[in-house]
């Protein structure tokens, strides 16, 4: 999940960028622009990293690009040089379609402590960009994002702002069709509350959503109580509340609605059910991912549940 780099991005294969190499086909594979432990050592900067690529004469027609470390990430470094530069090169990069700013694993550094920037600028400078995928919260903003042709919006978080998630519902992307936000925790920053994630679910913002993930959260079973009663249901082929401390209470609501079977998938890997509540799921007649069951741990009497990526 965030213990390996991507190895498929935009459909299609992964590959780190080589400075000796340089672009070799850029419109078959997504280029991996990182620092790693030991180019930092050799005094590589992630600008002319990044510069040699957007130097390559191809580079118009890269498709995907996933920046991975950049300068000092693993100590607390943030993105906001590595968006400048991009935002900079959006006349060479005119062919791309999909970023992932934040390709990088919990042994280069926590996801907690990555840190990232006002990533408002990306949405003017590359007004194609249909998935912009994003891991870390911290210094993390859209500012007032208006896009009309982001399809994807992925931010993966252990704990990820009340500030963001409204960014996030004031949002104009009218062709938004997969969102999917990682709540995480109070402790890493993770101060969203259901208030906040309700406007998702009259279906107004985002019309043509059809893959909502609501994961990592640690009030999963308020969302479910509140998606159950909520209009987006009907439009959803994908409902993903994974990775969080869904319980009982919350998976009951969700098969009260008796409006789960049009779903395509319903995604609740690492969850705290019953036996008895996951047979009720299985017997839906639809894809039901209930792998991952815990159990939750109890300290003097009082149960404890716990979000799988949290720091």
């Amino acid at each position: 999940m965030i213990g390996e780099h991507a190895n498929e991005f935009g459909g299609l294969p992964v590959e780190e960028f080589d400075l000796k190499a340089g672009v070799q086909n850029a419109s078959g594979i997504a280029y991996r622009l990182t620092l790693g432990y030991e180019r930092e050592e050799e005094g590589v900067e992630f600008s002319s990293l990044l510069e040699k690529f957007l130097s390559s004469p191809q580079v118009g027609e890269a498709r995907a690009l996933i920046i991975g470390c950049w300068d000092s990430a693993f100590e607390g470094g943030g993105s906001e040089s590595c968006v400048e530069q991009l935002v900079a090169a959006s006349e060479k990069l005119s062919g791309l379609r999909h970023l992932f700013l934040g390709d990088i694993t919990y042994e280069e550094s926590e996801i907690s402590w990555i840190v990232q920037t006002d990533l408002s600028a990306l949405f003017d400078a590359f007004p194609q960009l249909e998935e912009l995928r994003v891991r870390g919260a911290n210094g993390l903003s859209l500012g007032r994002a208006d896009h009309p042709h982001l399809k994807k919006l992925i931010i993966e978080s252990g704990g990820l702002g009340a500030d963001v998630v409204r960014e996030v519902t004031a949002a104009q992307f009218p062709a938004l069709e997969h969102l999917e936000l990682w709540l995480g925790t109070e402790n890493y920053g993770g101060d969203a509350s259901i208030a906040d994630v309700e406007p998702i679910l009259t279906g107004v913002l985002f019309p043509n959503l059809k893959y909502l993930g609501l994961r990592d959260s640690e009030f999963a079973d308020e969302i479910a109580k509140a998606i159950a009663v909520s209009p987006i249901l009907d439009q959803l082929e994908v409902l993903d509340l994974s990775l969080g401390t869904l319980g009982d209470e919350g998976a009951q609501a969700l098969l009260n609605s008796k409006r789960l079977n049009h779903l395509k998938k319903l995604d609740l890997h690492y969850h705290f059910l019953s036996e008895e509540m996951c047979k009720q799921f299985k017997s839906l007649g639809i894809e039901v991912d209930l792998d991952d069951q815990q159990e939750p741990d109890v300290y003097d009497g009082v149960e404890e549940r716990y979000c799988a990526v949290t720091e």
